[in-house]
Formats: structure tokens, C-alpha cells, sequence
């Protein structure tokens, strides 16, 4: 299985085993809003993550990180941690 994965992505994606909201990955990704959104976008553009409105509640509508990221939570779908577990 060939791994499209930058380190960035790979490295966010160690946060998304568990439902997080933006406010903690930033915290603990360290990274500007900026910078974050565009690689949360682009996992949910390769299908890694899912977006959820609550915690417990995900979104089936296509979601717009770049300009409502900040309101969403989020969680690594199946494909998001077969590539992350596969990485060589």
C-alpha cells in the first residue's frame, strides 16, 4: 500500500485515534490556525478523517474546514488509520 502521508499529516493523525475538538489539537500540535486547517483539510480531502458537529454527532454533508474548522471536532476514519499504521 503506497503512503501518501506527509510528516505534518502523519503526526496530527497520532491525535485523531479519539473524537478532539480544533481547541485541543491545537494546543497540541502546536501550529498557527492557519496551518492546521489546511492539513485538516487536506486529510478529509484524502478520505483519513471524518468532521463531526458534536463529539458524538458526525457530519454526512461535505464539511468546509478552512472556514468553519474551528467549530468542528474530529476522528480518523478506517482508510485515515490504515495508512497511518502502514507508514514505513
Amino acid at each position: 500500500m503506497k503512503n501518501n502521508m506527509s510528516e505534518a499529516e502523519f503526526d496530527l493523525m497520532d491525535e485523531l485515534y479519539f473524537v478532539q475538538s480544533f481547541a485541543y489539537l491545537k494546543e497540541a500540535m502546536g501550529w498557527d490556525d492557519e496551518q492546521l486547517l489546511a492539513i485538516l483539510q487536506q486529510l478529509y480531502g484524502k478520505g483519513y478523517i471524518k468532521c463531526m458537529i458534536e463529539p458524538d454527532s458526525e457530519m454526512f454533508e461535505k464539511a468546509d474546514i478552512l472556514q468553519d474548522g474551528k467549530e468542528y471536532f474530529y476522528l480518523a476514519t478506517k482508510k485515515g488509520l490504515m495508512y497511518h499504521n502502514t507508514r514505513e
